[in-house]
């Protein structure tokens, strides 16, 4: 036993000299921010006022045949609680590989969920029928890889589900002339047993001096009869100089079920940064939630945050 616990402790010794040996770093960064929120109506539960912050504690670490590794962890200081982290392999022109838990690492459909222009929040933020006609990926613990070639790039990711499914989306994106950027992304998502959600989403930004407009469309696909939704949304932005922006859009989610109708999300954005410190507003309304006809919801903040 004595031999053993040796052993184990000279073992434990050599792991750690190696990997002291490694040439990284490791740094912190945060944001704090101060928010007013109203909801419909003027509605809100209790103070208006709210506070919250966040962490970020990055590495990354050169290997010997010029790869990098690097590695980041989130964490919010409302909970005390672990937000999202990411582990990327930077092999060069061989591609990025990335392992995630609560975030896409820049791979697959989740990156794509909305790319249209905004100065601050998208349009269906924080309201009721938001999660409607967005396209997904489960980020728990998933494999991702991307890469680039002829201008074009790929991205992929692949999550296993605990009840022996799994999913894998396919994205990818390109430039074809100066200002415009087109991308498209399809997924397949084990729903249960003898059920899938198929999902795509395309679309394109096009930028003019200091204008950029966008329009995406996607859609849902699940195996349950009248339960598809389709979505379109167009935004435009506009950079009044260095640090002011403005922002509208507007989406509307289709239901493939008759006795439900068009969701239809608007809302305004401006933001306007000095150095490390930004301050945004936005106004979302939505009409006929979740399909109900006469049911509406607004949502409307202001934030104050301090990058660090």
């Amino acid at each position: 036993m004595t031999n053993l616990k040796k052993l184990g402790l000279t073992a434990l010794a050599g792991s750690l000299v190696a990997t002291s040996a490694f040439a990284g770093s490791l740094g912190v960064s945060g944001i704090a921010k101060v928010s007013y929120a109203s909801g419909n109506n003027g509605a809100v539960n209790g103070n208006p006022l709210s506070m919250d912050s966040a962490y970020t504690f990055s590495g990354s670490g050169e290997l010997d045949n010029g790869m990098t590794v690097s590695v980041n962890h989130v964490m919010t200081a409302s909970s005390a609680s672990f937000s999202s982290s990411g582990i990327i392999l930077d092999m060069g022109d061989a591609g990025t590989l990335s392992f995630s838990n609560g975030q896409t690492g820049g791979h697959g459909i989740h990156a794509y969920q909305d790319k249209m222009p905004t100065a601050a929040e998208q349009v269906w933020d924080d309201l009721d029928g938001e999660a409607n006609g967005l396209v997904s990926m489960n980020e728990t613990n998933t494999i991702g890889y991307g890469t680039s070639f002829s201008g074009v790039n790929v991205s992929a990711n692949y999550n296993k589900q605990e009840s022996g499914g799994s999913a894998y989306s396919i994205a990818a994106d390109m430039s074809p002339m100066d200002g415009l950027m087109v991308f498209a992304a399809v997924a397949d998502k084990y729903a249960g047993p003898n059920s899938t959600t198929d999902e795509y989403t395309v679309g394109g930004t096009y930028t003019s001096g200091p204008i950029t407009a966008g329009i995406q469309r996607s859609s849902i696909d699940v195996t349950t009869v009248n339960s598809d939704t389709d979505k379109t949304h167009i935004a435009a932005s506009f950079a009044v100089n260095e640090d002011l922006s403005l922002s509208v859009g507007r989406s509307v989610v289709e239901f493939e079920s008759s006795a439900l109708t068009d969701q239809e999300d608007t809302g305004f954005s401006v933001s306007y940064t000095m150095g490390s410190i930004s301050i945004t507003a936005a106004a979302n309304s939505s009409d006929n939630v979740s399909g109900a006809s006469g049911t509406d919801d607004e949502h409307k903040e202001m934030n104050i945050a301090f990058a660090f």
